[in-house]
């Protein structure tokens, strides 16, 4: 029972939310035609408005023109507004500057509109002259405004730029540290210290090749009266080159003179 109950829970949520998607989605569409139907209407106007202000000189030519420049004007304003204000708080009294201005805006369009359908001449000849002076007004008033926004998001524009090409060649200088003279230590090989000299080993010191033991200096000297023992020549050394008295001036201390023959 009541896994069935949670199956009607279910499937009325499913149903609900069907139809809560079905209904957003009408109100798109219907958002999307009206905007659609409205920009062609707009558009549609504003050739009429063109070819009056072509095809009828005078006063009529005179009132299309200036609704076209009103309607010019306004929108231009209003796109540099909304496309500006998603990035910048600041222009909130901006935006409700331009919808005070967009009211006087959508007055003066219709009174433009009822003088186009006025018979009477004179009036609008004398009605003409006020209507020019209103709308001059109020599209230097949405002309100041749309260049002010402009100026200030190509301000902020170039302030980002300028900001974001320090970064830049700071970030350069970083990875072309390598180029910087560095102190180095004066470089030796490792074979230098390891590589005999010339010199090594020509002259061993009278202590080479002996090790003293760690009981050197403990083992006694000798008694009074005794000759110190000769120090043991080491394995390193070379012997002594000088001439001994048995052998000849010109001989080599290891040729031996010829034994003497018995000369009894």
């Amino acid at each position: 029972m009541e896994a069935i109950w949670i199956l009607l829970t279910l499937f009325v949520l499913i149903m609900l939310a069907g139809v809560y998607g079905a209904v957003r989605a009408v109100r798109a569409a219907k958002r999307g035609i009206d905007r659609t139907v409205h920009q062609a209407r707009v558009t549609v106007e504003e050739t009429r408005l063109r070819a009056r202000q072509l095809a009828q000189p005078g006063a009529a030519g005179e009132l299309a023109q200036l609704r076209l420049s009103l309607r010019g004007s306004m929108r231009a304003t209003g796109q540099a507004l909304q496309a500006a204000a998603p990035q910048d708080r600041s222009l909130s009294e901006s935006l409700g500057l331009f919808q005070r201005l967009s009211a006087h805006a959508r007055d003066l369009e219709a009174d433009l509109k009822r003088l186009e359908q006025e018979p009477d001449r004179a009036r609008l000849a004398a009605l003409l002259p006020e209507m020019r002076e209103r709308t001059q007004r109020i599209t230097h008033s949405a002309d100041s405004l749309r260049w002010a926004v402009q100026e200030r998001t190509q301000r902020f524009a170039h302030d980002d730029l300028d900001s974001l090409g320090r970064e830049i060649e700071m970030e350069a200088g970083a990875l072309r540290h390598w180029t910087a003279a560095e102190p180095d230590e004066p470089w030796t090989a490792p074979e230098a210290s390891a590589r005999p000299g010339p010199d090594a080993g020509a002259r061993p010191g009278p202590e080479a090749g002996a090790r003293p033991g760690p009981g050197a200096g403990a083992r006694p000297g000798p008694g009074a009266g005794q000759a110190p023992e000769p120090p043991r020549p080491s394995l390193g050394a070379r012997g002594n080159t000088e001439p001994q008295p048995w052998q000849k001036p010109w001989q080599k201390p290891w040729q031996k003179s010829p034994r003497p023959e018995n000369t009894a």
